[in-house]
């Protein structure tokens, strides 16, 4: 065995950089951007304030707001080239998939944006304007449907829901997904964000540094676990059944999702927002089935595992309420932590220095080459 030092598998609790980005206390149960608790931003911010929060490190002015607003919507007009893309692929595929070699096509088309420095800002930005205009188009096509002109009027979030659904939101449904993508914002060095910045400390651009991200939230142990919550939920039906199916699971030693955190030791602060506004949709849809299933859910796996809800838990059963199907919610996810994944890649450009960490040998090292013939 060659090498020395402790292996963390998964790195685990490994310091790996320096960041002004996130800061998560696991123990209090607090998300903190650049200083702000996330609890105050979802109260009183919206996602255009916060993405502005994470590139430029501190809160925009009123006048530096309403630039960014009209900024982000001049740039939700697809490309020519990247809708002839887009229309190119099979009305199978994954949302994920598609939005990944989106995002990588982008940068064949934007090479000004592309590079590290000061320009890959514009890069950043057009990725968040673009993304939802990207699954729109897609989810459209493949339902029967003509791509939407966009709307420079709307929000961020009642822009995305609209690209998703093919209706305006109400005022509560807008609200609802500008707080959902605000708490989707960043989450530190999470694996799609490592991800960006590994990429980016080569010195290899934007498009590719957030290309690698997408295609590491895909993996079902990031990114698409309220899509599972929502199966388990269709698969329990009623609130009676709610222990029997949780005991029968746990009894298989399966893994129910929605519950837990690498990080958090209490109750995950964007799942305690998520739940009010989980429960407020419901309300205004007059349906709290998935409200009152998940309360019970919760009851049950905390009482047999002591296990606290994450932020996975309720914003499936956000998205379901306002029709978006399943296979897009990681894509939403992934349209909210571009802000994140954008801004990590820019602070990497600044400290730059090469992430390449060690491994412990644990294989042979003596071993004697022979001929072919030997070797038979």
């Amino acid at each position: 065995m060659a090498g020395s030092g402790n292996v963390q598998r998964g790195l685990e609790d490994v310091i790996a950089l320096e960041s002004q980005i996130c800061f998560i206390d696991g123990k209090q149960g607090r998300l903190i951007y650049r200083g702000y608790d996330i609890r105050d931003l979802a109260a009183r911010s919206t996602f255009e304030e916060v993405a502005y929060l994470l590139w430029y490190g501190h809160l925009p002015s009123p006048a530096e707001l309403t630039e960014l607003r009209a900024r982000l919507a001049t740039l939700r007009r697809v490309p020519e080239a990247l809708g002839e893309t887009i229309d190119r692929m099979p009305k199978t595929a994954h949302p994920m998939d598609v939005l990944r070699t989106a995002v990588s096509a982008l940068g064949i088309s934007e090479p000004e944006e592309a590079g590290p420095g000061a320009s890959a800002i514009g890069g950043a930005q057009r990725l968040t304007a673009l993304i939802p205009a990207i699954l729109g188009r897609f989810h459209r096509r493949r339902t029967g449907g003509k791509p939407l002109s966009p709307r420079p009027e709307l929000s961020h979030a009642a822009y995305l829901v609209e690209a998703l659904v093919g209706r305006a939101p109400t005022e509560l449904e807008a609200r609802a997904i500008d707080v959902a993508l605000i708490l989707h914002a960043d989450h530190e060095l999470n694996a799609s964000a490592f991800a960006a910045r590994v990429t980016a400390s080569t010195l290899s651009d934007l498009y590719s540094a957030v290309t690698s991200a997408v295609g590491t939230l895909k993996g079902p142990l990031h990114g698409g676990a309220n899509e599972r919550v929502m199966e388990l939920l269709d698969e329990i039906r009623t609130v009676d059944r709610v222990e029997e199916v949780v005991r029968a699971k746990l009894a298989r030693r399966e893994r129910v999702m929605g519950f837990g955190h690498r990080v958090y030791k209490v109750e995950d602060p964007r799942a305690t927002i998520l739940r009010d506004w989980s429960r407020r949709v419901g309300e205004e849809k007059r349906d709290l089935h998935y409200f009152d299933l998940l309360r019970r859910l919760e009851e049950v796996v905390h009482r047999e595992k002591g296990l606290y809800p994450n932020v996975d838990l309720y914003s499936g059963a956000v998205y379901s309420l306002l029709g978006i199907p399943h296979d897009l919610f990681t894509p939403i996810f992934a349209a909210s932590r571009i802000a994140g994944w954008t801004a990590h890649v820019l602070e990497e450009y600044q400290d730059l220095r090469l992430i390449r960490p060690t491994a412990r040998y644990v294989g042979p090292v003596d071993l004697v080459y022979g001929s072919p013939a030997v070797r038979g």
